[in-house]
Parts: structure tokens; C-alpha cells; sequence
């Protein structure tokens, strides 16, 4: 038998865990023991995400919570600093004086933040931004500090801005280079990214250079080179980064001449025995400072150890895509044309903050291929793009097209098979493709046959779900192909499209769920047909959306009545018709934010957003902002939001027409109206457009002679401009128009379809001209009585809720609070054994009758949140309300339903719409993923709640 070997990893940062994870994979474990030392007090984290640190805690950032892996045969050492390394006797010595040997030693020490010698550094509330103990300080110090600022305006130091941004200090970001993110996007991009983050309200000061921090004892000031010094009363440096490679030099290994371990294409140091990955390594003398690179150097060492096939590492692919303070930014290729013959082509938008550029060169045909690019503003194309640098495939004659918008000549190019369409879990085209083909693999049962499937097999869209509409458009236009049938059912419950699914439900005059899916469909629907079929319900019926059992159909935001935001709690929006408010609204919205402890920030679309509420105070926060004369916003619905104006010529001395009075008539007119997407407005008072008319889902320009209407304009993943539809109309026009437009989109889009989507598969703008305003079809009548009947049953679904007992009793933090209607009680059970644990008692939630059918409520049983769910057959299941994806107590607050012939119950979660099974807790999106279950049963008409079944099992 052979001797097993010892290894030793220095680091548990992200590259660490991910190398000893590829270890265990990979089977190194066979013939190694595996010992990791961490310097830090806690395992390896998300990094990346540091600035999520603050809504999220440490525990949701952390790779491995239960601070050690499955595989005994590794073991994790934490506060463990290395101090020595004698290569010869293969021998470290931590700080402790202990000696560990090693047959093979792996360094993933990372890097240190650097800090310019300036004088003042070392004041108090001072800090760098690079670990969660760095966080924890910088939020201590914030609750006496006003003022902050950044020292460095890269990829960390915006990160780091973001951070004292939501911590409530005014902030400013110094940069010594002329714009920000130097290493990343040229100047153009850079004063358009300088835009976006001055218009959230920070200050940014590019070309400035530090030349000490001002103050005795602790910072008062920031002096700058040239300019006025800064008032701060904090200061974060975040000016770049240093390889950790004081080990490597004290053990005379080589190292490069800018610093890092020097290694060779398997990332082996100049001793055979030593390797060195990420940060701290210089791989042919060069230091990546991202992630995947460091990722990649873990895997190549694990290969290399395994022996045979060894990959090795030659270099990293730099592109980058992320957001910064809520601003879409991404880096590929060349992206600042160095290569020989380049050529740049640009594409700005300086009133949407979108700049794009794409550079690219001849080729031996005479077309073009991709280079690199810059995106700021909407990165939506990244995925397509950056596959294409160095892929050879040959770019449309025009290549400007492949960045302007839809609405401006703009062309979908086709994604090439490498291209990444899932980044959480690094899923590519060809992966998506390959689980639906006929000799797939992956699947039990065979090829897949939808892309819920295709998200089971390869986790696609398993994560954030950004991308299971790009999922199922690759699943469809793969069947398309090769010729089989393209399932375009709304579901699995539901065999029609939603167009047809809304005709149904008007012309039989349903008002149920349950008699839409007995007549019509199978199962007991899920999260996709249920919101579906409840906003047609709402469209045609104009009912309050909780009222009965239509509360269980409800997506997220209906079934409370606002905006869910990550962390669990609400935002509330109420409605500022036109973006006109009085002083008096305005002291009630902030005695509110103020009493209610709320974030407050002015929204896009001319309102006040109030940020932190939590499920159970909304009821109270809605009547006070009723009383004072306001309503629900519907920012929380697919319905109207907002309708934009400017001030128009009441003010404005460029105004031709009363924009105002114009916004304020249409926002009455149509809020509340339901639609299979949020619809958003604006009114220009003239051609100058300062209300953005033409980026909404419909637009109004003044002229001389009337109105202008633009429709099929939105942001989203990929903006649009609006089109001409009708020009120069009377008031009255103008209303007939638009009411005939909307009611027309609401009938035949798709689920989930925005405006712009809509208008280029029902036929383009003159199909919808010859339809809304020549009445081709002779629907004009009915769709303006449709959008009548709407308009006289308007209410406010905020006053009807706070008016009706039966739909404030869904705003409890527990069913079983002390403030709810039954209070906590104890249960006594017959004694009975489950595997080695005998119970005898559990909690008593509530009556039976408390949990409406399909739904769920929150319990607190023994310290521990639960989410108590009631079938349709009256069957109940428990699970942990805590949301695994999102971190958040949430799961209770989902839609229940049903899944695949056996029916299997399941709730799809609320925050990510990650679904999972009510009998086991698995997650049916990713099965890798359990919560906790509890038993659970009902005792004479009462829940009661058991122990974790996890305990009963052992």
C-alpha cells in the first residue's frame, strides 16, 4: 500500500478554497492529506461581493459555512500564519513556533491593499477595503463620520465607494488618473461611467493626486495636488493592490522584477516542491489581479499533482462585466485598439448613459473581425461579444450594428457556441445545446425536452436566473433547427400561449384559478402560469389582486403590495402623478422614512422611494402616507408605473404644451392597469424631450400643433427607442390612441414581454398603426370599453387593504407572534419514536384555517424560522424560511405549486425564483442545494410543528 502524502496550502482566500475544492473533485485526496491554513478568523468568502457584506452579513459570503469540508481527509486550520518556509527540509513554521512538514506545498497568500506613502496614513478612521474585519471597522467608524472618500477609482475603489455610499456618508471617489477605471475603459467610457455615478450623489475626482491626510489625531481632511483640500472625516484607500510573496522571498525563491512568485506554465516556483497560485504568483513575470485567472492556476496544479494531462496556464483572458454602483460596465479583447490596423467603432447616448465601442479589423475577405470592446451603460451583449474575439467568425458588413439599439438598425447576431450564457455557473451555448440533443447524456431519461430541464442538467439559470430567457430562446431555436416541434406552451399546466390563455379567460368569463386550470390545463400550476392567469384576471376584472384565493396567484411584489428588495424587506412608492407634489406630501413621505427608519432616494421616474420596510409595518406605513391624501404607486406590479414630464410651458420658456397637466391626466387615467409587463410613460413639453419621452413603453412630445406619440421604447436588457406611431394629435386623439394601444398590447403580448419585444413580433409599427389607429381589425370599440371599464373601477388597492381584517392578517412577522390573533402554545403528542429520537412535544403554529390553500405563512418554532405550507389537498409541510441563494427569511412569502405528472409540491422562492420540493426541502433547480424540513402535522384542526427531520433521521 502506498504511503499517503501531505500538502499543505498557505491561504484560504477564493483561490485557496477553489484549489483544495478541484482537489477533492478531482480525487487528489486518494493520495494526499490535505492541510489548510487560513490567517484569517473565518473560511474562505466571496471576495467579489465584499460591498453585499453590509445588507447580506458575513455568513451569506461565506464558501463554506460550516467552517470545514465534507472530505475528512482535509483539515482547516484558521488563525494559522505561516512565519517561515525551509524548502530543503520541506518545513514550515507558523507564528505558534509549530513546524508542519509537507511533501508538496501550494502558496495562495493573495495580496495586500496598497497604501502610498502620504503623510497622515496612519490616522485613526483610516482603513483599506480588502477583508470583512476591514468592513466591520469602516461601518463602526461611519456612525460618527459624515464624510468619506476613496483613494483610488479602479475596480476596488469604486466597489469601496459603493460601500461608504450605502452606509449614508456623502462620498467622494480620488483618482489620480484622468477617469476612472483606467486599466479598463478609455475616456470616453470613463466620463460616461463618471455620469452614472455623480448622478447617484457622489463626487468624483479624477487627475487628482493624494498629498496627505489632514489631522491630529484622527482625519479632519484630505489634501489634493493643485486643488482644495476635501472635507472628510474618513478616508479608504483603494489604490491598487501588492503580491503577498514575503514567504517566497524569504525562502529565496525567484521572484518577478514587479513583484510576485515566479512560476513556471503549472504554476510550480523555482523549487520542484513549491507551487504558487493566484495574486501572490507572477506567472511569466506577469500578476493577475482577478479571480478566474486564479481559479484557473488552482486547477492547472491539481491536473499537474494528478500527473498526466496536466494543463497549463500561458496566460488569462482579462475581460471583465460587472456592475458598479448599479451601472452595467464590461472590458474585452483589445479594448483600446492596440493592435495593428485597428479600427474603432462608437456608439453614444449620452441623454440614456449608454456608451458602447467595438474594435475591430479587416480580414483577409474583406469583412471584419472582433477585437475587444468597451460597454458602459448596458453590457446586455456582452455574453455575445466577447466569445467572438479571436473566434474568427466574420462580423455583419456594418459591424455599428451589433451595438445600436433595435429601434436604430440594430441586429441580433447570432450567439456562437462557446459564448457564455450563464456566468454564475460558466455555462456556454454549446453545454445548452448539447443537454437537448439527441445523444445528450446528462439527463436520465435521455435529451431534454425543455430548458427547465436543460437548467436541471447543467445548472444554467440555476443562480441569479438571469438567464432562463436566453436559456429557453437557445433551447427553441435549437428544436426550431433541426425540426422538431417548438413548445411555445405559457407551462407544463398550461398548453396555449398566454395570448390565448387571456382570450380563453374573457370569452368563458372566468373569475377563478381553479376553474381555468379544471377546463383548461393540468395540475395545480406553478409560479410561472399562476401570476400569468393573475394579472389577466386583473386586467379583464379589475378586482383587488388579494382578494380570495387569487392572493395565492400573485408573483412577489402583488402579494404584498410592494417592491421585495434582497435582504427581505419592502420598498413603498407612492404615487406622485407627473412627478407634482405639494410640501405638505412631502413632510408626511419624510416624517415616515424618518419614524419608520426607511432609506430614501429619488427615483427615475420622478418619486420618492422608501427603501427598508419590513412585511409586517406596511400596513401602518400605507396609512399614513393614505391619510395624507396619497396612493399606491404600483411600483410593485406589471402594470403603469410612472409617467414622466418635465414642467413643460408652464414654466419652461422652450414649452409649447402643458406636459404636466398632460402627465398627470394619463397617470390617473391608466394607473393601476395591469399588463404583461410594467409599462412607464413620459411627457416632453417640446422637442428638447428633458422628460426622455422616447425610453418609454409610450411617449409624448409637445408640438405646435398638439402631440406626438411614440410607443415601444424601454430600458431593460436591451434599450429601445420609441417609434412614431401618430403625430400632431388633439388631446382627444391622443387618449383614443393610447387606449386602443395599451388595451391592444395587454391582449396579445407574451408573459413577461416588454413593449419593444412585443412591437417586432406582432408585425412591427405599421402593423400596430394599422390596428390602433386605422382599426384594420375592427377592434377599436372594444379595446376602448375595455380600457373604460378599467378606468371607472379604479380604487386603491393600499386604502382597500387597510380597510379589510382579512387581508391586514397577512402582514404578520409569525403566525404565531405574540401580537398575532392566536397566541404561541405548547402541544402535548402521544409519544412515538422516529429513528433514535423519541418526540413529545411540538409547537403549535395555528388553526388549520389560518393558512389559506396554496400558500405559505412564517412560524417561530424553538428560535427558528419556519415556513409552514398548506396544499390544495390540504396537506402541510414545514421547511426553514431562510432562502439559500438570497440569504434571506423569505421562502414562506413564495407561490406554491405543482411539478412534472407525479405533481410534486413545490415553492418557488420568492427572491430568485429557485424552486423547491415541499417533502425534502431539495432545491428542484439545483438539487445540490437542501433546506431544512420539519415535521409537521395537523392535531384536531391545529398546525403543529415537530423537530427538524434531519434530527429525526439520525
Amino acid at each position: 500500500m502506498n504511503q499517503r502524502k501531505h500538502l499543505v496550502v498557505v491561504g484560504h482566500g477564493m483561490v485557496g478554497h477553489r484549489f483544495v475544492q478541484a482537489a477533492i473533485e478531482r480525487g487528489l485526496t486518494e493520495t494526499y492529506d490535505i492541510t489548510v491554513l487560513g490567517e484569517e478568523p473565518r473560511p474562505a468568502y466571496d471576495r467579489v461581493a465584499l460591498t453585499s457584506f453590509f445588507e447580506r452579513g458575513a455568513d451569506a459570503l461565506s464558501f463554506l459555512p460550516e467552517g470545514r469540508y465534507d472530505d475528512p481527509r482535509v483539515s482547516l486550520r484558521l488563525r494559522a500564519e505561516v512565519v517561515a518556509i525551509s524548502p530543503r527540509q520541506r518545513v514550515i513554521t507558523l507564528a505558534t513556533g509549530e513546524d508542519l512538514t509537507y511533501d508538496e506545498l501550494v502558496l495562495a497568500t493573495g495580496a495586500f491593499p496598497f497604501v502610498p506613502p502620504v503623510p497622515g496614513k496612519d490616522l485613526k478612521n483610516v482603513f483599506v477595503y480588502r477583508t470583512i474585519e476591514d468592513l466591520e471597522a469602516i461601518r463602526a467608524a461611519s456612525r460618527r463620520a459624515r464624510v468619506g472618500a476613496v483613494i483610488g477609482g479602479g475596480l476596488l475603489g469604486l466597489e469601496a465607494a459603493n460601500a461608504l455610499h450605502q452606509l449614508g456618508l456623502e462620498t467622494h471617489v480620488v483618482e489620480l488618473a484622468p477617469r476612472l477605471m483606467a486599466v479598463q475603459i478609455d475616456d470616453a467610457a470613463g466620463s460616461t461611467l463618471n455620469r452614472h455615478i455623480e448622478t447617484l450623489g457622489l463626487t468624483v475626482h479624477t487627475g487628482a493626486m493624494t498629498e496627505a491626510v489632514l489631522g491630529k489625531d484622527k482625519v479632519t481632511g484630505l489634501a489634493l495636488k493643485d486643488r482644495n483640500p476635501l472635507d472628510v472625516d474618513l478616508v479608504v484607500f483603494s489604490a491598487g493592490i501588492r503580491p503577498r510573496d514575503a514567504l517566497g522571498r524569504a525562502a529565496d525563491l525567484d521572484i518577478a522584477e514587479r513583484g510576485g512568485i515566479l512560476v513556471d506554465e503549472q504554476c510550480r516556483t523555482s523549487d520542484e516542491h513549491i507551487w504558487a497560485i493566484g495574486e501572490c504568483a507572477a506567472p511569466g513575470g506577469r500578476m493577475y489581479g482577478l479571480v478566474a485567472p486564479g481559479y484557473t492556476m488552482a486547477e492547472v496544479v491539481v491536473d499537474t499533482l494528478l500527473g498526466g494531462g496536466a494543463g497549463s496556464f500561458t496566460g488569462a483572458d482579462m475581460s471583465t462585466k460587472l456592475k458598479l454602483l448599479g451601472v452595467d460596465v464590461a472590458s474585452f479583447g483589445d479594448a483600446f485598439a492596440a493592435t495593428e490596423d485597428a479600427l474603432e467603432v462608437v456608439y453614444a447616448d449620452a441623454v440614456a448613459g449608454i456608451y458602447k465601442k467595438l474594435v475591430v479589423r479587416e480580414n483577409d475577405h474583406g469583412g471584419y473581425e472582433l477585437l475587444g470592446g468597451i460597454l458602459v451603460g448596458d453590457a446586455s451583449s456582452y455574453g455575445v461579444l466577447r466569445p467572438l474575439v479571436g473566434s474568427g467568425m466574420e462580423l455583419p458588413d456594418n459591424p455599428e450594428e451589433l451595438i445600436l439599439p433595435a429601434a436604430r438598425g440594430g441586429v441580433e447576431l447570432g450567439l456562437p457556441d462557446d459564448a457564455q450564457v450563464c456566468s454564475c455557473n460558466n455555462v456556454t451555448k454549446a453545454e445548452i445545446v448539447a443537454a437537448v440533443s439527441d445523444d445528450a447524456t446528462l439527463n436520465e431519461g435521455g435529451p431534454c425536452d425543455d430548458a427547465a430541464c436543460v437548467t436541471r442538467c447543467t445548472k444554467a439559470g440555476a443562480t441569479c436566473g438571469s438567464c432562463k430567457t436566453v436559456v429557453k430562446k437557445i433551447v427553441e431555436d435549437h428544436f426550431a433547427a433541426t425540426g422538431k416541434v417548438v413548445d411555445r406552451s405559457l407551462c407544463e399546466h398550461f398548453a396555449m400561449t398566454r395570448q390565448e390563455l387571456f382570450e380563453v379567460v374573457a370569452v368563458h368569463g372566468y373569475n377563478r384559478f381553479d376553474d381555468i386550470v379544471e377546463a383548461h390545463g393540468r395540475g395545480r400550476g406553478c409560479d410561472i402560469c399562476k401570476p400569468a392567469v393573475a394579472s389577466i384576471l386583473a386586467s379583464l376584472l379589475n378586482h383587488h389582486v388579494l382578494d380570495g384565493a387569487n392572493a395565492t396567484l400573485q408573483d412577489t411584489n402583488d402579494a404584498y403590495l410592494a417592491n421585495l428588495q434582497k435582504n427581505g424587506t419592502y420598498s413603498v412608492v407612492p404615487r406622485i402623478p407627473g412627478g407634482e407634489i405639494t410640501p405638505d406630501k412631502l413632510i408626511v413621505i419624510g416624517e415616515v422614512a424618518r419614524d419608520f427608519g426607511l432609506y430614501t432616494k429619488i427615483t427615475g421616474g420622478q418619486r420618492i422611494d422608501l427603501f427598508g420596510a419590513r412585511m409586517e409595518d406596511l400596513p401602518a406605513i400605507w396609512k399614513r402616507l393614505v391619510d395624507a391624501g396619497m396612493e399606491s404607486g404600483h411600483a410593485y406590479g406589471k402594470s403603469l408605473r410612472t409617467v414622466k414630464s418635465c414642467v413643460g410651458s408652464t414654466w419652461c420658456r422652450y414649452g409649447v404644451q402643458d406636459s404636466v397637466g398632460m402627465a398627470i391626466e394619463l397617470e390617473l387615467r391608466y394607473r393601476g392597469l395591469r399588463s404583461p409587463h410594467k409599462i412607464k410613460g413620459g411627457v416632453s413639453g417640446c422637442a428638447r424631450e428633458c422628460a426622455e419621452a422616447r425610453s418609454k413603453d409610450f411617449g409624448i412630445i409637445a408640438t405646435e400643433k398638439g402631440w406626438n406619440l411614440y410607443v415601444g421604447g424601454n430600458g431593460g436588457a436591451v434599450p429601445a427607442h420609441a417609434q412614431l406611431l401618430a403625430g400632431d394629435l388633439t388631446r382627444e386623439e391622443l387618449i383614443r390612441c393610447l387606449d386602443r394601444f395599451l388595451m391592444y398590447y395587454i391582449r396579445t403580448a407574451d408573459r413577461l414581454q416588454r413593449t419593444s419585444t412585443w412591437l417586432d413580433e406582432i408585425g412591427g409599427l405599421e402593423r400596430v398603426r394599422e390596428v390602433v389607429v386605422d382599426d384594420s381589425l375592427g377592434l377599436a370599440d372594444e379595446l376602448e370599453a375595455g380600457m373604460a371599464r378599467h378606468v371607472d373601477s379604479y380604487f386603491d388597492e393600499w386604502k382597500a387593504t387597510i380597510e379589510d381584517p382579512e387581508k391586514l392578517a397577512r402582514f404578520v412577522s409569525f403566525v404565531n407572534a405574540p401580537d398575532a390573533p392566536e397566541p404561541a402554545i405548547r402541544f402535548q403528542e402521544e409519544p412515538r419514536t422516529a429513528g433514535a429520537t423519541t418526540l413529545t412535544l411540538g409547537t403549535a403554529v395555528c388553526p388549520l384555517d389560518r393558512i389559506q390553500r396554496e400558500s405559505g405563512v412564517p412560524a417561530l418554532v424553538g428560535g427558528e424560522e419556519v415556513a409552514v405550507f398548506r396544499t390544495y389537498d390540504d396537506e402541510v409541510f414545514a421547511l426553514s424560511n431562510l432562502d439559500p441563494f438570497g440569504r434571506a427569511s423569505v421562502l414562506s412569502r413564495g407561490i406554491v405549486g405543482t411539478r412534472g405528472e407525479d405533481e410534486v409540491p413545490f415553492v418557488a422562492s420568492p427572491l430568485l425564483k429557485q424552486r423547491f420540493d415541499l417533502r425534502t426541502g431539495a432545491c428542484l433547480d439545483d438539487p445540490s442545494v437542501v433546506v431544512p424540513t420539519w415535521d409537521v402535522r395537523v392535531v384536531d384542526g391545529v398546525v403543529v410543528v415537530g423537530a427538524r427531520r434531519e434530527i429525526m433521521d439520525s
